[in-house]
């Protein structure tokens, strides 16, 4: 490439790099394409926050990037399972934790898709 004195200028190539896996992305893309490919029922708040309940009504997940109280405690990510045995129980994710993490915690416990 030739610049408008006639001196070559190198080419310049934008590389972009991989997004850490391991590191936080601050958004909620995986796990809502998850549950909308298992047609999970959403509610989505006027400040953000997303409902979902899954098809079977056993498993809640909450996604409060707007929710003080939940930011208060460090929370982003809700979770509530009640299985058909056993007592029910409660998992939580900061919001330092990848999308991606909580995807596959959520993909763990849903039956096998045909």
């Amino acid at each position: 490439m030739a610049s408008s004195a006639g001196t070559l200028v190198p080419a310049s190539s934008t590389t972009f790099e991989q997004p850490d896996p391991l590191a936080a992305d601050h958004e909620a893309t995986a796990v809502l394409e998850l549950i909308a490919r298992c047609g999970w029922a959403v509610v989505a708040t006027p400040l953000g926050n997303i409902h979902a309940t899954s098809p079977d009504g056993r498993i809640y997940l909450a996604w409060l990037p707007e929710d003080a109280s939940a930011w208060a405690r460090r929370i982003i990510w809700e979770l509530h399972v009640h299985p058909t045995d056993g007592p029910a129980w409660t998992q939580e994710f900061g919001p330092d934790t990848p999308s991606q993490a909580v995807a596959a915690f959520l993909a763990a416990l849903l039956p096998p898709t045909p």
